[in-house]
């Protein structure tokens, strides 16, 4: 659009006809023609006069600050017309504040400590099929239930995150990973692996509502500019708990195959210090998380309702975005991508093994990288859209570089060189795991104005889909006949995933408004008081 030439759209109150279309800046002889346009005959004798009145109250209306013209929308009758539209400046005022810094902060440390008990078995599936005298695979489902768990709670959840906000589901979240964890410390006993399942089982219902908040987090606390990276720091906590989840428990829990109460000490030791931190973060997030700050970050959350209107349906918002052919699509990629990684590191384990006799602490260490390395990979990616907002083209990229990296891991794994793995492990992850904030971001835009809870819900729980799938059919190829058969299935997968990306259409929804409502230079003429100006809105599709 070119600078100073905009359009702005009068609707005709009473008769609702659309007025004429005013383009660009107005010429003052277009203004004084105007003003003195005839009324009818029994004005003709004051036109003087009226064209007086008419061009001062143009030039009044010139002169309106930008803050003003921003907020001239359509609110019916002509009566107290100042009064709404005070009202409606007061609502789209917007701010942030620093209490954000710290809701993000609690909100990542303790999807922290959810991720953490996640990977927790997995990462060292050898020590616990000893301690509990199971097999690898009901280990396998120790990790499993979290995904198994998640399809179908994701709807009451975000039904709750719609209805009764952030604050609440937050402290589900945090008090439920707070319960498994200590309910864990029961479980130390070679006899007593339903208990621990038991306990898995809770803080896998907890990460239903942790799960799909970080795209509420952002958009609710912060601004346009900053979106993207808060929500790429809120999952980075997430992330950097199964870091940690591949680190620790293999220096924690070291492989005691000859002393079972060792590794039961061992074990308890990891099982209650996860308990103490998890309790420390559930009195922070009550202390400090809130559903929403005083005033929006954004015009895009300021013309947004502070709850649901009365006739707010979930199933309605549900079925529109299934409608939405960019974000089925969407939900499909982000499945097959986000399924891949959550398959590759419950096996990572077995895979190593199979390779690399002994080591255990090493098979850690390599997913420590691949997740550190997806950290970087995510916070770059959300700092690079908060600063080109080319979610599609970024999307569709970081798919394909994940696809390259696979298959270096893949044909990397089995040349008996560890070192090797480290590095090819570290440039898959620094791809997929980074591609879990985009995914989040983009399904968020394309959605708009619909709920971010319910969006990345959907995500979630197609990413829980399809991490069941691969890890089952990954798990049973692996075992029966090397981690090559298994790597390759899912390689063929994010292929399919690339070409589905490549058909997404992006219509950045959220993007314009915020785009629309800074555009400051927006020329905004009232010819009578029967008429009202909307902002024209700029449409941006990349």
């Amino acid at each position: 659009m070119v600078a100073g030439e905009l359009v702005q759209e009068h609707l005709r109150a009473g008769t609702g006809a659309p007025d004429d279309i005013t383009v660009g800046r107005k010429e003052p002889e277009d203004e004084e023609r105007h003003a003195e346009r005839p009324h009818g005959a029994a004005h003709a004798g004051g036109a003087g006069e009226t064209g007086s009145k008419r061009a001062q109250e143009l030039e009044e209306d010139k002169e309106a600050p930008p803050d003003e013209r921003e907020v001239m929308l359509p609110n019916g009758g002509g009566g107290g017309e100042g009064e709404a539209e005070e009202e409606e400046e007061k609502r789209l005022e917007t701010r942030v504040y620093a209490r954000r810094f710290a809701v993000l902060a609690v909100f990542s440390l303790y999807s922290l400590v959810n991720a953490f008990q996640w990977i927790q078995y997995s990462i060292i599936t050898n020590v616990f099929t000893q301690y509990y005298g199971v097999t690898n695979d009901k280990v396998d489902w120790l990790s499993i239930v979290y995904m198994v768990a998640y399809v179908p709670l994701i709807f009451p959840a975000t039904w709750l995150l719609d209805r009764k906000g952030l604050r609440l589901t937050a402290l589900l979240g945090a008090g439920l990973n707070c319960a498994g964890a200590w309910l864990k410390c029961a479980s130390v006993n070679p006899q007593l692996f339903a208990v621990t399942v038991t306990a898995q089982v809770i803080c896998s219902v907890a990460q239903v509502f942790i799960l799909g908040l970080p795209s509420r987090v952002a958009s609710v606390w912060f601004g346009p500019r900053e979106v993207s990276t808060a929500c790429a720091t809120a999952v980075l906590g997430n992330q950097l708990g199964t870091a940690i989840g591949f680190l620790l428990p293999p220096v924690l829990v070291p492989n005691t195959p000859d002393n079972v109460e060792l590794t039961g000490h061992n074990i308890m030791i990891m099982f209650y210090g996860t308990a103490a931190v998890s309790t420390v973060l559930f009195v922070l997030a009550v202390i400090v998380i809130k559903d929403r700050p005083p005033l929006p970050p954004s015009q895009a959350q300021a013309v947004l309702p502070d709850s649901p209107p009365e006739d707010y349906s979930y199933k309605q918002s549900i079925l529109n975005l299934v409608k939405n052919k960019a974000f089925v699509l969407l939900l499909i990629t982000y499945g097959i991508m986000t399924g891949s990684f959550y398959s590759v590191s419950t096996l990572l384990n077995q895979m190593i093994m199979a390779c690399y006799e002994n080591q255990e602490l090493n098979a850690g260490r390599i997913g420590l990288t691949l997740v550190v390395a997806g950290m970087v990979g995510s916070i770059l990616c959300g700092l690079w859209l908060d600063r080109t907002k080319l979610y599609k083209i970024t999307t569709l990229i970081v798919y394909i570089l994940s696809f390259v990296g696979m298959l270096v891991f893949t044909f990397t794994l089995n040349l008996n060189n560890i070192h090797l793995v480290f590095v090819t492990a570290g440039v898959l992850g620094f791809f997929m795991t980074g591609y879990l904030p985009l995914g989040f971001e983009f399904g968020v835009e394309i959605t708009y104005p619909e709920s971010e809870g319910t969006s990345s819900g959907l995500l979630n729980a197609f990413a829980q889909i399809f991490g069941i799938i691969f890890t089952l059919i990954q798990g049973k190829l692996t075992t029966d006949h090397n981690p090559l058969a298994g790597n390759l299935f899912l390689c063929a997968w994010i292929f399919l995933g690339i070409i589905l990306t490549a058909l997404i259409k992006s219509e950045l929804k959220r993007h314009n408004v915020n785009m629309g409502a800074d555009a400051n230079h927006l020329q905004a003429v009232s010819p009578s008081r029967n008429h009202r100006t909307v902002p024209a809105s700029t449409r941006t599709e990349i």
